[in-house]
């Protein structure tokens, strides 16, 4: 397994991989500029070939820029829209230059309109922008589900993605997004479901990576509340969607607060490897107990 992390960016990129060693990361995401702001960072050139001299040397063996949340590219007003593209472009300029594996967006929200008035729209969004990957893919994250955010459930971001019809247009599947949209992933008949209406609408191949985080919110309540893992609605049962053979091998990247309310931690990053095994030991067992 590839067990990764949120990793704060602040004072250079450079820093991100000595930060994943820190906590025994083995792949990591990244703001590539400030989560607050339109404004995008100038990054040094030299830190930038660091942290792609990290991937490529298979030091840091997974890396995922992550799109701000400002971005809605449903958005019915041309200012925001522009922002929106620019900032998409922006990240995925940087994605590039870092040899990043994936970048992880959120779509925006259609504010009432609904989806299918804003499809067109966000075709001719990532269209554009997919002509500017050269390496990554362009993963498309699914959401709590509150209001009119776009990526509830497959079936809307399945609709993009076919839409689209672009190669390296994918998935980044967020557990604690699944669990309050509605979807116990800690249920194996409603794990197995969710994978296999993934595998039907789009091909399961277009899942890139996970998002694994624990809920601090009930399932169902579209509430984007995240725990440590162990400490939330998810609780031990994380392990279900972990050992999944359709998952397992997949890059899981914590978005956890950590002990001290900093983001993933050492502590994290074990209890992901320890719920990791455990599912993989407890399917085990179930498989030979029904043979």
């Amino acid at each position: 397994m590839i067990a990764g992390a949120h990793i704060s960016s602040a004072g250079g990129l450079h820093r991100v991989p000595e930060r994943a060693a820190a906590i025994g990361a083995d792949g990591v995401q990244v703001f590539i500029q400030s989560a607050r702001t339109w404004k995008p960072t100038a990054h040094k050139p030299e830190d930038l070939a660091v942290l792609r001299a990290a991937r490529e040397s298979g030091q840091v063996q997974y890396i995922a820029c992550h799109a701000i949340y400002f971005i809605n590219l449903a958005t019915d007003e041309p200012e925001l829209l522009k922002k929106s593209r620019s900032a998409l472009l922006n990240t995925i300029d940087v994605a590039n230059a870092i040899a990043a594996d994936g970048i992880v967006l959120h779509v925006g929200s259609h504010k009432g309109r609904g989806l299918e008035a804003t499809l067109p729209q966000i075709v001719t969004e990532l269209q554009t922008a997919l002509m500017r990957l050269d390496g990554p893919w362009l993963l498309l994250e699914n959401s709590a589900g509150a209001g009119g955010t776009i990526g509830r459930d497959p079936v809307e971001l399945a609709s993009i993605i076919n839409a689209v019809d672009h190669p390296r247009l994918g998935l980044c599947i967020d557990t604690c997004h699944a669990y309050v949209s509605g979807v116990d992933v800690t249920n194996s008949s409603q794990l197995d479901a969710l994978v296999t209406e993934i595998d039907t609408r789009v091909g399961i191949e277009r899942l890139r990576c996970l998002h694994v985080n624990d809920a601090a919110a009930a399932l169902g309540s579209n509430r984007d509340r995240h725990a440590n893992l162990g400490q939330g609605e998810l609780g031990k049962g994380l392990a279900v969607t972990l050992s999944h053979p359709a998952l397992s091998d997949l890059p899981m990247l914590l978005e956890t607060p950590g002990a001290e309310g900093n983001g993933p931690d050492t502590a994290e990053i074990t209890a992901l490897r320890t719920l990791c095994k455990q599912g993989v030991t407890r399917r085990a067992k179930a498989a030979r107990a029904s043979s």
